[in-house]
């Protein structure tokens, strides 16, 4: 039985450290916290970090050097529930910082090749909702865009 929820642990090619500065960066309810480091007998030179251990807005992670055998794809990703316009503005801009790729459909990936959906709350209100021509326009708006746009995403769903 687990006591206190789960962590999601990453795996980078020796970007651990950097990968935890820059979420912990990003997001509110953040810090880094242990550091391990490599020892003799562990993976990797003598000294260097095997994992950091941080929490980004509010969930564990734990971001491990495990070496160039596994990459990040789409298969996962992070969705990052957004309040409003202002709130994906900050989170589009400041994930693909530095290198990241602008995806469709509110995906980018970051500079690590981690997954990222951002998402306004509002899209799945529209997308739910019970007038099926209203939710189909709030959705085929949201299929031709990159990062989401709230204002346009109401007006496909009021069909203007």
């Amino acid at each position: 039985m687990t006591t206190d929820g789960f962590t999601t642990c990453l795996w980078f090619d020796g970007q651990a450290e950097e990968a935890a500065d820059f979420y912990v960066s990003v997001f509110k309810n953040s810090s880094v916290g242990r550091v391990l480091r490599n020892t003799e007998s562990a993976y990797g030179t003598t000294g260097s970090v095997l994992t950091v251990e941080f929490t980004a807005n509010g969930q564990k992670f734990v971001a491990l050097n495990g070496g160039p055998e596994f990459t990040f794809s789409e298969a996962i990703s992070f969705q990052v529930d957004c309040a409003d316009q202002a709130e994906v503005d900050h989170y589009w801009d400041k994930l693909v910082e530095g290198g990241g790729e602008h995806g469709p459909c509110g995906w980018l990936k970051d500079r690590f090749g981690v997954s990222w959906q951002v998402t306004p709350a509002r899209l799945t209100e529209l997308i739910s909702d019970p007038d099926q021509e209203k939710a189909d326009r709030a959705m085929k708006a949201m299929l031709s865009m990159g990062k989401l746009d709230i204002a346009a995403l109401e007006r496909a769903y009021a069909g203007e």
